[in-house]
């Protein structure tokens, strides 16, 4: 039985790698339930590479990676997939499909030769369409969307999976900010209004700063500072681990932190 206490998602001196070559090392990580976490850090910190190994896509080089007090590589992957949902980077469409047929895709967690399509699969594909905004684009070959009607037709298969816990390795790449803001608040959204816990890799603080409740910061691998992002982002932590001099500023809408980059002249004064 699962320690109602102890997060569903967490590692225990997790290193993680490519080949020989070692991202991480000894990263233990308790991802906090019903909240969205962020996942910041400068480029090839290990950002990315943590995620993939907190959805199984990478396999620990030691440690390991505990989801509902079970190691993840425990599971069959259907059940992993039945409890943890994952948008990755790079998505392909297959040539044609649908928009309902790609988002019908993540149902088939749930089905196997006895139980095939019913009405609760149904149901979980025209609630995701709903909740991401896509039920008019339906009929549309998803090739024929936009990059932002894209995102959201992935996301809305994500959701389909009715997991309690959902992945997102950068999702709002590529996408005008009018899109980013709309996927980040429709996670926040999903979280407050169905308890579910996002974890989320984005390359912009403000983002992160505005949208998430807890913060991982990484540098080189290690993780440096993690938090609200209230209490630890700071003009030191931004200058130590992006190499950005910069002041701290409250965002007048949420009052969460902004970064403001010092002018040339600034930082000749210092």
């Amino acid at each position: 039985m699962t320690d109602i206490t102890t997060p569903r998602l967490r590692t225990e001196k997790l290193s993680t790698g490519y080949d020989k070559r070692v991202i991480s090392a000894d990263l233990t990580v308790e991802i906090p339930d019903g909240a969205v976490t962020a996942i910041v850090g400068p480029n090839a910190c290990g950002k990315s590479t943590l995620l993939r190994s907190l959805s199984r896509l990478l396999p620990p080089k030691s440690g390991r990676v505990i989801l509902d007090g079970e190691t993840i590589s425990s599971y069959p992957s259907k059940e992993v997939a039945r409890r943890l949902g994952l948008l990755p980077q790079h998505s392909t469409a297959p040539d044609g499909i649908r928009v309902v047929d790609l988002v019908s895709r993540g149902r088939y967690p749930h089905q196997n030769l006895i139980r095939q399509w019913t009405d609760r699969d149904e149901s979980a594909v025209v609630t995701a369409m709903a909740s991401t905004g896509v039920t008019d684009l339906a009929g549309r070959v998803v090739d024929e969307l936009s990059g932002g009607q894209r995102q959201r037709v992935w996301f809305a298969m994500v959701l389909a999976q009715e997991t309690p816990l959902i992945l997102l390795d950068e999702p709002t790449t590529y996408l005008d900010v009018a899109y980013q803001i709309d996927l980040l608040t429709m996670c926040r959204r999903l979280m407050r209004e169905d308890g579910h816990t996002i974890v989320a890799v984005l390359h912009d603080l403000h983002h992160a700063c505005r949208f998430a409740d807890h913060i991982i910061v990484m540098k080189e691998g290690a993780i440096v500072a993690e938090g609200r992002p209230s209490d630890i982002v700071t003009a030191e932590l931004v200058e130590h681990v992006f190499g950005l001099p910069c002041r701290i500023i409250d965002d007048p809408e949420t009052g969460t932190p902004i970064v403001i980059p010092l002018s040339e002249e600034s930082i000749a004064a210092r």
